[in-house]
């Protein structure tokens, strides 16, 4: 299914995913899955990518630099239960972000299950950007939230998951 994924950036610095987690706790805003990387291994994805679109955004010598500023900063990717209410929330609190389009499917939590997806993914000739997942238990489901470069290709193939 395609949901809303936010994407923030967070100082690097103790205290900083605490303060976000419970700013959405006190509204009743539920973190469904997370992933955070510094920022500086997107600016990498950015650079390493930028042949592939329409047109160079930047120098080399930006790149360098951006990366260099950038280990400042965290990039987090969550999926919340509410993301119309967390998108007001982020807004009306001034933080930097960005809404994007995921497909989100819930697999059983067994050995060979992602496999089975990812494989599908791939049949379907669909490159998948990133991922990331949120495991329950070893009896319960997992969330696993998926980029892949044609959200809606990806999103009729999945529609069932």
């Amino acid at each position: 299914m395609i949901r809303k994924q936010v994407s923030l950036f967070l100082k690097n610095v103790p205290g900083e995913l605490g303060r976000l987690a419970a700013l959405l706790g006190d509204h009743q805003i539920n973190i469904e899955a997370l992933s955070i990387q510094d920022a500086s291994s997107y600016v990498t994805e950015l650079y390493q990518n930028r042949g592939r679109a329409l047109g160079r955004f930047a120098s080399r010598e930006s790149y360098v630099s951006m990366k260099q500023d950038s280990v400042e900063f965290a990039l987090i990717r969550l999926l919340v239960n509410d993301t119309d209410r967390a998108e007001a929330l982020l807004n009306e609190e001034g933080f930097l972000f960005d809404m994007t389009p995921v497909v989100a499917i819930l697999l059983d939590n067994r050995p060979g299950r992602l496999a089975e997806v990812a494989s599908r993914f791939g049949q379907e000739g669909i490159n998948i950007k990133y991922v990331y997942g949120s495991v329950a238990d070893v009896d319960g489901r997992c969330l696993f939230v998926f980029c892949p470069q044609d959200i809606e290709h990806a999103a009729r193939v999945f529609g069932d998951e």
